[in-house]
């Protein structure tokens, strides 16, 4: 499904929203920031959606420089370990819940990531792509529950992967591959904090700093979290 207008897609993320229909446990979330952008810089939309997300109940969540992998898993490990063990038993596993999002080189990222998590069977409940730039970054592994795509496809910018698809359809539902546009000639009301994003950066650094895409992520990842914590957020 391709969403060319962010209206159009408000039917696909009601589709998370409706399958939350219990009271939110504990999950994990992990935002993958792009380049070599350093993990907590405050200027980055991946860094302030995690913040916002930590106000919610039983949620532990962080971002990450995309090149620190073993980091990254090292957290999500820890934080699934409810025992504290140092290990994690079966219940732990199927019972993890697991979101994932990242921009351009994090949005690659999510996909490695997911598929690490595949391989010590774990489930991931969600996954979300910002302009995802990257090297097998357009095949969703099957421990994905449902998984989004955002992107754009500017000229003279780095440009993001325009379709994501299910390795295996019946166990992972896309919720949406949605385009942005910021025509090169028009003004654009994203902007982008720095000379250096706003003049070189293209529509790569206006999708990141663009508040719509943010609030149709945020809205993604706190409908798979749980309606009540959806509600909660709004008081």
């Amino acid at each position: 499904m391709k969403c060319r207008v962010a209206a159009a897609c408000v039917s696909a993320v009601s589709l998370v929203v409706a399958s939350a229909g219990e009271p939110p446990k504990k999950a994990t979330v992990v935002g993958l920031l792009g380049g070599f952008e350093k993990a907590h810089d405050p200027n980055r939309g991946v860094r302030k959606l995690v913040l916002k997300l930590r106000d919610m109940p039983g949620v532990s969540a962080e971002s990450f420089s995309n090149h620190r992998p073993g980091q990254i898993m090292k957290y999500i490990l820890r934080s699934l370990d409810l025992n504290q063990d140092g290990k994690l038993d079966v219940t732990e596993k199927t019972s993890a819940r697991v979101i994932l999002f990242g921009q351009s080189l994090g949005g690659s990222r999510v996909v490695a990531v997911a598929r690490g998590l595949r391989k010590k069977g774990i489930p991931v409940l969600l996954t979300v792509q910002i302009d995802s730039v990257g090297l097998r970054d357009g095949r969703i592994p099957d421990n994905v529950q449902s998984a989004a795509n955002f992107y754009q496809k500017e000229i003279l910018t780095f440009r993001g992967e325009d379709e994501i698809r299910a390795a295996d359809p019946a166990k992972t539902r896309i919720l949406l591959n949605q385009r942005f546009f910021y025509p090169p000639l028009l003004p654009s009301y994203s902007k982008p904090e720095s000379w250096a994003r706003r003049t070189l950066g293209g529509a790569h650094a206006k999708l990141e700093a663009d508040p719509i895409l943010w609030a149709e992520v945020e809205l993604l990842v706190r409908g798979a979290l749980g309606v009540s914590a959806l509600l909660s957020s709004n008081n």
